[in-house]
This record gives structure tokens, sequence and C-alpha cells, in this order.
């Protein structure tokens, strides 16, 4: 696979976009024919300070994707012969044109004086993606040789919408980045994720917390994932923490306990759930108003059943999209998110109060990713009227 190749209804996360194509190493083909890829995330954690918020920003519990040399537009010279002209030799020479004829604008080159540019470079926000495995990566023998400090996520790119949650998006890393910056919070808690995709979030909430639930619908994903949790059982085992897989269809009431259905839940599990679970997660699932609409009445029956005060941590990118209905950029998904948020904030059923509170993205960025300032983190707490 030279190129990605897209269709009409492909969608493809900015993480794996700036991703330079002979950098993919496709590891197979899952379920659905669909090429599997693998990322590699290394963390740059002081192991004997794990146990620290890292509120300090001094780089404790990092998880930074490993860097690769530029491969941004520009990164690049052309060969001599290629057809690009050196812009030195331009000078003066009137209007210049690139290969295609279109007008080819000179940039001004950066002086001292400007100011340094907020976040990483351009170059640097996408995952490294492995150039060659030689064994398999769920062999004995690679997890016991898996460094302690990195995260091997499969995940596919350019899939149909249907399939966005194969992919890994800004939205679960800036999710991650928060889990690593307020460990305390998450220590020692039972926590159910919903949507969970490649189960990133999960897995790094399970660095910390004593039982993790990560739930999503569809067998080839929940597939993916369990095979996620199982490249990174180095990570969860240092802190003690569990995974589960589980399905969790938010169009559905009822948890699915029906033995003989993979990912179903076991009488142990729903009770564990019920009985423990303090912080529910969920990150990039805002897309499309009917599943944010079942994704909302899911947290409010969840809540309800829950013997606990819980706190839901949503993750969520402001997207703008030109309409024709409306002839101008608008950004719908997310004012039907935020419309949930208010119609939350003023629900009075005489059991539940929910209060939301958005959370400044100012906490020190302990992934290197775009931190783009359409993405915003969100939190309900969710506690029993007295």
């Amino acid at each position: 696979m030279d190129e990605v190749t897209f269709k009409s209804d492909t969608v493809l996360s900015d993480v794996h976009l700036y991703t330079p194509n002979h950098r993919h190493l496709m590891v197979r083909l899952n379920g659905m024919g669909q090429p599997v890829f693998l990322s590699q995330f290394k963390l740059l954690w002081n192991r004997d300070s794990r146990t620290d918020s890292g509120a300090e920003g001094d780089g404790r519990g990092a998880l930074l994707a490993e860097e690769t040399p530029p491969s941004g537009p520009g990164s690049a010279r052309p060969p001599p012969g290629s057809g690009h002209s050196d812009a030195t030799s331009q000078v003066g020479l009137g209007t210049r044109l690139d290969e295609d004829g279109d007008l080819d604008v000179e940039r001004r080159p950066p002086t001292a004086s400007d100011p340094e540019p907020a976040g990483p470079p351009r170059d640097k926000v996408h995952p490294t993606i492995l150039t060659q495995e030689e064994e398999d990566p769920l062999a004995d023998g690679a997890r016991e040789s898996s460094p302690q400090d990195i995260v091997r996520i499969e995940h596919t790119m350019a899939t149909p919408l249907e399939d966005v949650g194969k992919q890994v998006w800004r939205g679960a890393l800036l999710l991650a980045d928060y889990i690593l910056f307020q460990r305390d919070l998450f220590q020692g808690r039972t926590v159910l994720e919903l949507g969970a995709g490649t189960g990133l979030a999960s897995i790094i909430a399970a660095t910390v917390a004593r039982t993790v639930y990560c739930t999503d619908v569809g067998a080839d994903l929940l597939a993916m994932c369990q095979r996620n949790i199982a490249l990174n059982g180095h990570l969860t085992a240092a802190g003690g923490g569990v995974v589960k897989v589980k399905e969790l269809d938010w169009l559905r009431d009822d948890l699915c306990t029906d033995p003989e259905v993979p990912f179903s839940w076991s009488q142990e599990d729903v009770s564990d759930l019920y009985s423990h679970t303090t912080i529910l997660l969920a990150a990039e699932v805002f897309y499309d108003d009917d599943l944010t609409d079942a994704l909302f009445k899911t947290l409010s029956r969840l809540a309800h059943k829950l013997q606990n005060a819980c706190t839901a941590i949503l993750s969520v990118e402001k997207r703008l999209n030109f309409t024709l209905r409306h002839l101008d950029v608008t950004c719908e998904a997310y004012d039907h998110f935020r419309s949930w948020l208010r119609r939350l904030e003023g629900l009075a059923d005489g059991r539940l109060r929910f209060a939301v509170e958005r959370v400044e993205a100012s906490f020190p960025q302990l992934l290197v990713y775009e931190r783009i300032q359409q993405l915003e983190l969100w939190k309900i707490f969710v506690e029993p009227v007295m």
C-alpha cells in the first residue's frame, strides 16, 4: 500500500492524515477486509513518581509519539531536474509558477522577532507508524520484550463513517492527556468508557484505575480493542489495573448478559459496574445527532442505576462544516452536544442533580499532537438530590 485510497464516504483522522505514507505498516486485514496498522506511542514518565499527578507540568506521565523526520509540506527539497525551480534562481525573473502552472507565492522567511508558534511543529503531530514487524506482536516473546514505556495501538485509516471508531482521534489523545495529568482522580477507581474505539483512553486509565470497562459495539471493533489491551498488558499489569472489553449498545436499555454472545456481561461484572463505578468517559462520539441523543440517554440511564455519585468526562472536537442548507459554515453536531449539556443542567427529576463544567485545556500537554482550540473537555457531575 503506497497510498491511502479514498472513496466518497471516506473519513480520515487528522492523527493519521499527517503520517507520511512511507511509514505505514499494515499488519493484517480485519474481519471486514480493512487494512489494520500499528502505531507506537512512548510513555515518558518517571516510573519512581508514577503516583504523582503531574500537576506541575514537569513531564511526569507524559505520553509522546516518537519523533519522525519532517514530513509535512515543504519539508523535503525537490531533486534536481524534477521541474521545481530553485527560489534563488527566480529572483527578478517575474512571476513564478509551479510545475502545474499555478502561481507560486514565495513566503516570507521567519525572523527573530516572530513569536514562537504555540504547540509542537506541524510535522510532529502524528504518531510513529512502524516500518517493519519481525514478529507477531502478540507472541509471548514480543510481550516480554516490550519496553515498559511503550503503548502500541492497532487501528485502521480512511474508514467509512460507521467505522470511525477504528481510528485514533485527537479527542481520545486529549482525554488520555487529562487522565495522565489527573492521575490521583483515577487512582483505584472503577471506570466505564463509552464508545471506546481503539481503547487508547481505557488503556491509559488502567495504569492507575482498579477496573476499566472498555465498551463499544461491533464484534470486529471490540476484537481490535481486546487485541490492543493484550498488546499493552505490560502497562496495565504494572499499575494493577484490569481492563474488561464489553459490548454496550446505547440503543438498548439493558446490558447483554447472554453468555453465547461475544463480549457479553457476566452477572458479576454487572454487579461490579453498578456498585463501584464513579467515573465515565467518552471521547469523540458526538459527530451524529442520533448517536449524541443515544449517548446522553445512556449516560442518564446509567447514572440512575449507579450506587455512587459519578463524574462523566467528555472530550469533543468542534468541527466546522459548510452546509448547503445554511449556505454557511456551521457546527451542528457540536451545537447539538451543547444543547444536551444545557438540558442536563435544567433536568430536575427529584433524584439526581447534574452539574456541568468545562475544563480549560490549559493543563500541560503530555502528548505530541495538535491541541487545536476546537478541542474541548467537559465534566458532568452527577449527585443524588438530598
